[in-house]
């Protein structure tokens, strides 16, 4: 992965899985795969012992990513698409509806690196259809740069999520 200042967007959604998903390792998996490490250490000879083998490959796959999950955390920069001001064009957290040249539309969400999911229809601040269709206005055509050659696309609608009463 990139690791690029638009790497750090994340929406406060993508913020509050990736602090779960932390949580729940420092909290739960963490202290559970120690409790087997020691219990299998305490069997003795370690070097043919699968339980304490598998414990501390376990520990330091969670322990790279408690680390990886907290570096991206702490240097995230949270962006609420709901608190966007100008709704008529295309930034970060906007959904946007556009038109291919064979008249398929296509609806895409804009979030961050590690909070895009492409079975949601969720494409990273990144992607090339998202540096397309930044700052974008409805009835706008761009061209999307594809494997299989250029594509003109139209932008058809852009939301943002309601936004929230204070």
């Amino acid at each position: 992965m990139v690791d690029t200042p638009l790497s750090h967007y994340l929406s406060p959604r993508g913020a509050a899985v990736m602090r779960a998903e932390l949580l729940e390792l420092a909290q739960k998996e963490r202290p559970k795969i120690v409790e087997i490490v020691s219990w299998a250490a305490s069997n003795g000879d370690r070097s043919e012992n699968a339980d304490y083998q598998y414990g501390k490959r376990r520990l330091r796959e969670i322990d790279r990513r408690m680390r990886f999950l907290g570096k991206r955390l702490e240097n995230a920069i949270i962006v609420d698409p709901s608190r966007q001001t100008v709704r008529d064009r295309v930034f970060f957290g906007a959904t946007v509806s556009y038109l291919d040249e064979h008249d398929d539309e296509q609806t895409v969400t804009i979030l961050g690196v590690d909070e895009s999911d492409l079975i949601r229809g969720e494409v990273s601040l990144v992607s090339p259809i998202a540096r397309a269709l930044m700052r974008t206005r409805v009835g706008d055509e761009v061209i999307l740069q594809t494997p299989g050659g250029p594509v003109e696309i139209e932008i058809t609608k852009i939301t943002y999520p309601p936004e929230e009463a204070p």
